[in-house]
């Protein structure tokens, strides 16, 4: 039992910090590529906006955060991958 608990926290954490280098490497391309046509760019938002997608529905929903030009869902989903990734850490 512990040998599988073990191993799918391994994996959750692999994958999480592998989202947490998608989603930088999309912020930074976002600096430069504004179109969003290049291939990397799509693979990068193909990957990540399922992840970041339910945040946005829920700030819309919500009205928050509502003519500010700064993604702030795309922050908090990555707060949030960061919280869930030190839970996991710490006590399991």
């Amino acid at each position: 039992m512990a040998v599988a608990v073990y191993l799918i926290k391994n994996t959750a954490l692999v994958l999480i910090g592998v989202l947490e280098l998608a989603m930088l490497a999309r912020a930074i391309l976002s600096w430069f590529d504004q179109t969003g046509e290049g291939g990397f760019s799509v693979f990068l938002y193909t990957v990540t906006e399922p992840v970041i997608y339910p945040v946005r529905k829920l700030c819309e929903r919500m009205h928050w955060f509502e003519g500010i030009p700064i993604d702030i869902p795309f922050t908090l989903t990555w707060l949030i991958l960061m919280v869930i990734q030190i839970l996991l850490e710490t006590f399991i």
